[in-house]
């Protein structure tokens, strides 16, 4: 409804009253072809916003058509006192605890080039808000050529001295809420730190030099923040890990859903740089990364309300660069002590698979008795309100399971959890994940039929559903997909059959997309030598088949690596 549109109302419904009907008849078809022509505009202007095939851009163009606004805002008036709360509560892990000085350095293992910088400089997202210093993204893109030569000096300097300028290393601190209705529960908000862009390039430059000293085997069961990993690695081989071990009769599977409070803010330094120097990172760059965590200045911004400032020494900022790489360092020797036991980790997200045989728990018991030790020991406060297990027993003779206790909790067991995106139920059925997934594509249809309804063009309906709804339908689809019964995988072709509908020409099925997705993990896991799933692909003497697994059950020969051979194998 646009101001020409409300005029010739205005206009049509005057000549109504005169009674004039020649007048009436010109006013009518003027507003007609005014209505034509506003939305031929309004197409254009959604056309517009989609038509560069950016995701930002989509979703202006969304938000125009349905006034969606995404946004979470808490009450005015209490926003100067909430930010002062909530920087004592993010600074609730800081203690007092005597720090040996870092020692002193002659030489660095780290020499930056002007070229490094240069790139690093020219590779900054403008749109990138500013930290504290002030210095947007925008300036440093435009003039990394000008500027990368007095950057690689100051930079040089700070890893020589093992000194980060205060500057470099405030945060102000933006509080993300959890939940979708606003509240001022203190625990609802996540920080998120809001750093230097500078210090995020110089960050980058020691995040590559410290992923190069580290062994390529290094901790195989973290498939966070490392190259050729994915939360589809972690789910494909916690699935094969527990139905292998279901093939023997009389065996079940515990599994453990770990939860941590504020895992990120509890990193004790001085314990990270012990392990470093375990790991052979060179002391130099040790003694960096120890001045990068401590005397920290940071604040709170809600709103226009600024607190005031405090200084911490515990913990890694989240919306750091370094603070992913730091965490999985601090965590590497979380492993497990019985060979009966995994420990699958994705960041802070970590599970315990405990593969019981013949009804004795006690390597399982024991195991995590042994992790919660390891995390009392590092500072990690495991919540053990939140932490779940499931129980995977088929055996015919059902008993009741003793309960397990942390920290004097009892551990809740769950029917179904949902790990890493995916919702895995102790049936290892895939109907409960399958009917999730249905629910959220078909929300995300109801914004294709508004695009439709707005006369766009095809290629952009057919834009919008790949990044919007396929992507949910596939999210992990590897891992699970193969498994799924003869139902539940109608049901998910219904959604992509009613988007065919709506756009107007033909989609790639699931299964051709599942297919296709398949070969290409299967492709990236057989040129990785240090993938931990790598050894179950073994070339036959023809080279050129792979040996297929051997399963007793369909439940195994439907998972994701028997699936995976046989597509591999049968591919031309």
């Amino acid at each position: 409804m646009t101001g020409e549109v409300r005029l010739l109302i205005r206009e049509r419904n005057a000549t109504f009253r005169s009674g004039d009907r020649e007048k009436y008849s010109t006013a009518r078809g003027n507003l007609k072809r005014g209505i034509k022509a506003a939305k031929e505009s309004y197409r254009r202007k959604i056309e517009g916003h989609i038509s560069d095939n950016n995701p930002r851009q989509i979703w202006q163009g969304i938000q125009n058509l349905t006034n969606y606004q995404g946004r979470i805002t808490t009450t005015a008036h209490s926003d100067a006192l909430l930010a002062e709360e909530l920087n004592s509560f993010f600074a609730r892990f800081e203690a007092v605890r005597p720090t040996a000085p870092p020692p002193v350095y002659s030489s660095t293992s780290l020499t930056l080039h002007q070229h490094q910088v240069r790139r690093e400089l020219r590779l900054v997202n403008p749109r990138k808000a500013a930290g504290p210093d002030g210095v947007p993204g925008k300036v440093l893109v435009s003039c990394a050529d000008q500027l990368s030569e007095i950057f690689t000096r100051i930079f040089n300097l700070s890893l020589t001295q093992a000194i980060i300028p205060s500057c470099l290393k405030s945060a102000i601190i933006i509080p993300a809420p959890k939940t979708t209705a606003a509240n001022s529960c203190l625990n609802n908000f996540r920080p998120i730190a809001l750093t230097s862009v500078v210090m995020k390039c110089f960050e980058r430059l020691v995040s590559h030099h410290i992923k190069a000293c580290l062994p390529s085997a290094f901790d195989p069961h973290q498939f966070a923040f490392r190259t050729n990993r994915s939360t589809e690695d972690a789910i494909a081989i916690t699935l094969h890990t527990t139905l292998s071990h279901l093939e023997h009769p009389g065996n079940y599977v515990r599994l453990l859903f770990i939860d941590y409070s504020s895992a990120f803010n509890t990193i004790i330094p001085d314990i990270l740089i012990n392990k470093l120097l375990d790991l052979h990172l060179p002391p130099s760059t040790c003694a960096w990364i120890k001045d990068f965590l401590t005397n920290r200045p940071q604040c709170v911004k809600l709103g226009s309300h600024l607190s005031s400032t405090l200084t911490l020494s515990t913990g890694s900022p989240q919306g750091c660069v370094l603070s992913p790489l730091l965490y999985a360092l601090y965590t590497h020797d979380c492993s497990p002590t019985y060979p009966s036991n995994t420990i699958i980790k994705y960041a802070d997200d970590t599970t315990v698979i405990g593969l019981v045989s013949g009804g004795d728990e006690t390597a399982y018991r024991e195991e995590v008795r042994k992790l919660t030790e390891w995390c009392a020991v590092n500072n990690l406060l495991l919540n053990s309100i939140k932490t779940k297990e499931i129980i995977i027993d088929f055996r015919r003779t059902s008993i009741d399971h003793a309960p397990l206790y942390i920290n004097g909790d009892c551990v809740e067991r769950v029917l179904s959890f949902k790990f890493l995106g995916v919702h895995i139920s102790q049936e290892l059925t895939w109907s409960t994940n399958t009917t999730a997934v249905i629910k959220k594509a078909q929300q995300r249809l109801y914004f294709l039929r508004l695009l439709r309804k707005n006369h766009l063009n095809q290629k952009l309906l057919v834009t919008f559903y790949r990044s919007t709804v396929e992507s949910v339908l596939t999210y992990c689809i590897s891992a699970w997909y193969a498994g799924c019964s003869a139902a539940d995988r109608k049901a998910l072709q219904r959604v992509i059959n009613t988007a065919q509908r709506i756009i107007g020409c033909p989609l790639p099925s699931l299964e051709d997309i599942t297919r296709s997705r398949c070969l290409r993990r299967t492709s990236s896991i057989l040129k990785d030598s240090s993938h931990p799933a790598r050894h179950l692909f073994d070339l036959l003497p023809s080279g050129r088949r792979y040996r297929s697994l051997k399963a007793r059950t369909s439940r195994l020969t439907n998972s994701f690596f028997p699936w995976a051979i046989r597509t591999l194998n049968t591919q031309k």
